[in-house]
């Protein structure tokens, strides 16, 4: 039996998946004090509950990756701490993040989140890592549905041009 033939979690990561576990809770940290901000600048309820189904959605994944630095041995990034709550009211207009800047950041980070767990699965050789990215990528996906949605549905996504003539009708 070679070293990397039995139970995955006995197996040693290789450096690219530390790195890559490593640099998903570095960011996951830095976007879940942002969000945080965000939640203090939204009117919308409907994005205020997406918002914080993507900061607990962070939280649980980097859980996760944790567990996996943790029992390694190697030492996690730092995180920022958690953001005051403020009200909305508080924050001069000129000064405030509108609903639809929010909701076009999220989206931003939702597609390179997607990227970045493809990236991840595709550099992995541990089954069980490779595939906690898979599950990290279905929920992003989702999450990334729910966003279009209510982007759609508020008239915040602002399409490139569309191509509406085809040369077959012609």
């Amino acid at each position: 039996m070679g070293i990397l033939s039995g139970n995955p979690k006995d197996e040693p990561l290789h450096y690219g998946e530390v790195f890559g576990i490593w640099t998903n809770i570095a960011t996951n940290n830095g976007l879940i004090a942002a969000y945080q901000t965000f939640i203090n600048h939204t009117g919308d309820k409907e994005l205020e509950n997406i918002i914080e189904e993507s900061i607990q959605g962070m939280k649980d994944e980097n859980k996760q990756l944790e567990v996996i630095l943790k029992i390694n041995g190697i030492a996690l990034p730092p995180a920022p701490p958690e953001r005051p709550v403020a009200k909305l009211e508080d924050i001069p207009p000129g000064a405030r993040f509108n609903d639809p800047e929010i909701s076009a950041a999220l989206s931003m980070d939702v597609a390179a989140g997607l990227v970045a767990c493809s990236q991840a699965m595709g550099a992995s050789i541990r089954e069980d890592v490779a595939l906690m990215y898979s599950q990290f990528h279905l929920s992003k996906a989702q999450l990334g549905a729910k966003l279009l949605r209510l982007n759609k549905s508020k008239g915040w996504l602002v399409p490139p041009p569309l191509h509406l003539n085809s040369p077959d009708k012609e």
